[in-house]
């Protein structure tokens, strides 16, 4: 949206964002949007076959945008045992945590299981999801089971010890 000009004057125009993301992204390629899309009158240019979008706090009422995505949440969508995109960022232990909203980070990771993708933070250029999990984004990340599974024995050993 055009407001992201208050955040920095080095941000790219809707224009231009809607150019980077249309050499990357074609039709046969699904695009997930974390938020923060404002104004949806030059959404109709994006090339995707088929848009997502997680609503950030600048985004408008849901209908707004029907008409250009496929798909539309209001909240965080777990899209996997260990992957949870949402807006803002969201910590757990046993996912990784996609998110948009914390423009204030350059750069990818700023902690274990999170995955900042602002926009001015991935220098205004869509991310490939399935290129970062062959990177290993998902390396290290206990799933829940496994967690649950500690912590109790966890309990238990710390139970035995007191008596």
């Amino acid at each position: 949206d055009s407001d992201c000009k208050l955040i920095s004057n080095d941000w790219v125009t809707p224009e231009e964002q809607i150019n980077i993301i249309n050499t990357i992204v074609h039709k046969s390629d699904t695009l997930i949007v974390l938020g923060d899309v404002g104004a949806p009158n030059f959404l109709a240019k994006l090339k995707a076959g088929y848009k997502v979008l997680i609503k950030g706090n600048h985004d408008l009422g849901s209908s707004n945008y029907e008409e250009y995505f496929d798909e539309i949440y209001s909240g965080a969508l777990f899209i996997g045992e260990k992957l949870l995109l949402s807006h803002e960022p969201i910590d757990f232990k046993f996912a990784v945590n996609i998110h948009g909203h914390t423009h204030g980070y350059p750069g990818y990771h700023y902690k274990k299981n999170k995955f900042n993708v602002a926009a001015n933070c991935i220098n205004y250029t869509p991310v490939s999801l399935g290129v970062i999990i062959k990177q290993g984004l998902l390396a290290g990340i206990d799933d829940i089971h496994r967690a649950t599974i500690d912590k109790a024995t966890e309990r238990k050993k710390k139970r035995g010890q007191r008596r």
